[in-house]
């Protein structure tokens, strides 16, 4: 299995366990494109077994128990919503609302290198919840945290990884969302100039082939004034 929320937007993937986070945000419904991967039980449970799966070859880990109670859709949902916020939070500063503290529960184990690892303890959405915070939290201390982010189109949102040199995309896709947004913003500015008086509708061109004005008399038989 793989990254199927994050593919069927066509978005660059985050690197390492990051893409967990990304996937998370990445089964949002867009409008008539594409639908919401945790709306029912079933499409949830199915989501997070392929995303832990993935996941686990990722870290080199075994898959967990992904099997969700009747409330652990709605859970996830929330989750969902928790990284949306701290992701806009890491593009533009804005404070996070105040929520409840998370219940992530790791233990830590060295690998066959001797190199200290978080592995996320429980099944479903617990265990979810906990990979969530781990890779979060390494994805901060790697300095790569800040490049996870969500397209700026509102109709759109899906979350994107950054590869530009200075961090300053803002699109999943300059040709798609970009280029529709600076479209939607030319023809704001256009009916703006249109409906104010003070400007209104510009003026037609001077036709180059019609030749000079006619001269304009100054009164009865009034010619231009000598000096």
């Amino acid at each position: 299995m793989s990254w199927v929320a994050s593919e069927r937007y066509r978005v660059r993937q985050a690197p390492d366990g990051l893409a967990l986070v990304q996937e998370l945000l990445n089964t949002r419904g867009i409008k008539e494109y594409a639908p919401d991967l945790l709306a029912g039980h079933e499409s949830a449970e199915e989501w997070l077994t392929g995303a832990a799966e993935a996941w686990a070859r990722v870290r080199g880990l075994d898959v967990p128990d992904c099997s969700l109670s009747a409330s652990d859709p709605a859970t996830l949902r929330d989750l969902r919503s928790v990284f949306e916020e701290l992701v806009a939070m890491a593009g533009d500063g804005t404070p996070a609302a105040g929520r409840a503290e998370p219940d992530a529960r790791v233990r830590l184990a060295p690998d066959s290198r001797g190199q200290v690892r978080m592995i996320p303890s429980g099944r479903g959405a617990q265990w979810l919840e906990a990979a969530l915070w781990s890779e979060t939290l390494l994805a901060q201390r790697a300095g790569v945290w800040a490049r996870l982010k969500l397209c700026r189109n509102s109709e759109c949102r899906s979350a994107f990884y950054d590869t530009s040199r200075n961090n300053s995309g803002v699109w999943h896709d300059v040709r798609v969302c970009g280029n529709a947004a600076n479209l939607r913003a030319s023809r704001e500015r256009r009916r703006a100039r249109e409906s104010d008086p003070a400007t209104g509708p510009a003026a037609p061109a001077a036709d180059p082939l019609a030749g000079p004005a006619p001269r304009t008399a100054l009164g009865p038989g009034a010619g231009p004034a000598e000096g």
